[in-house]
């Protein structure tokens, strides 16, 4: 025999949500049309539902007649002890409007390690103080992760490694590589003219935490040229590619941006100008529907503008 416990147990798994929100609906506007407007569905619609409540917990919970409602004492106590449950329900959904509309709570992203100061700088600080309720929770890593399977609400990434399943906003800085050295490397070497000259020079390799060595990549005009470096050095930080370079260790291929102060100080200087073209950086996560507020806002302030999308006479075609 089935005990109490099991019953009351099997009772509220076989009850369906919807049902209760109406036996709430009717109980305290005691007319079912009252509360098939309130609910928007036929009063045929709420009478079923009452019904089969009815049917599966086997006690009557109105008296009713054509033209009357009333709870009957075991509905008047029901509705006493659900009342409280579906107010907190009620606060839960209204405590849900808030991520909807303000910028609170926690947004993770991912942002690779070699531009991630670049990508945040001039964001964090004002970002925060306009919206401090809003708390950032950001991962530098070079490593490709899986966003939605790591719990990121959204990843930086250059464009042509995205998904085609995720939605992606190009973000500033635009980025542009420099081929680097030192005066004191190029003293018995000459700079290369061609991507086909780096063969001839020592050049310092980058190996992504995947273990793979990058293949620069140039382009010019078109045409497009993918060159296997080689060298006695390899790193797998630009910072790090940078201080090599500026000790006379080789060639360094890095963002422009990390390495500005020094070819203006004549420390490095740039080669292979030409065949350098500039990428767009994007932010992706993985829907358009219900996005965050605080995502929303990250977005804003992280993305290009219009304006600053115009090909540069280097860009890629």
């Amino acid at each position: 025999m089935v005990n109490a416990v099991e019953q009351s147990h099997e009772i509220l798994q076989g009850s369906q949500l919807a049902e209760l929100a109406v036996f709430v609906a009717v109980a305290r506007l005691g007319s079912f049309r009252k509360a098939a407007l309130q609910r928007g569905v036929a009063p045929s619609a709420i009478s079923h539902a009452i019904r089969s409540l009815e049917e599966r917990v086997s006690v009557r919970l109105f008296n009713r007649t054509t033209r009357s409602v009333s709870l009957t004492d075991a509905g008047q106590r029901f509705l006493n002890n659900l009342g409280p449950a579906f107010g907190q329900i009620h606060q839960a959904m209204e405590g849900l409007d808030e991520f909807r509309t303000a910028p609170i709570g926690i947004v993770r992203i991912t942002v690779p390690t070699w531009v991630a100061p670049f990508v945040l700088h001039g964001v964090m600080a004002p970002l925060l103080a306009e919206n401090p309720r809003l708390h950032l929770d950001v991962v530098a890593t070079d490593t490709l992760i899986d966003i939605v399977k790591e719990g990121f609400d959204a990843g930086i990434r250059l464009g042509e490694r995205l998904s085609q399943d995720m939605v992606a906003v190009r973000i500033k800085p635009r980025l542009r590589m420099a081929v680097v050295g030192s005066p004191r490397y190029f003293q018995s070497r000459k700079p290369p003219r061609a991507p086909n000259e780096l063969h001839e020079h020592q050049c310092i390799r980058y190996r992504f935490p995947s273990g793979a060595i990058y293949h620069w990549e140039f382009e010019r005009g078109g045409e497009k040229l993918e060159v296997e470096v080689s060298g006695p050095l390899t790193l797998d930080s630009q910072e790090l590619m940078v201080e090599a370079a500026l000790q006379g260790c080789g060639l360094a291929y890095v963002w422009d941006g990390r390495v500005q102060a020094s070819l203006a100080s004549g420390a490095l200087v740039r080669c292979l100008d030409d065949w350098c073209s500039y990428e767009d950086l994007y932010l992706y996560y993985p829907s358009h529907r219900h996005v965050p507020a605080g995502l929303r806002v990250l977005v804003e302030r992280m993305r290009l503008e219009p304006t600053q999308r115009q090909p540069h006479r280097r860009a890629r075609s």
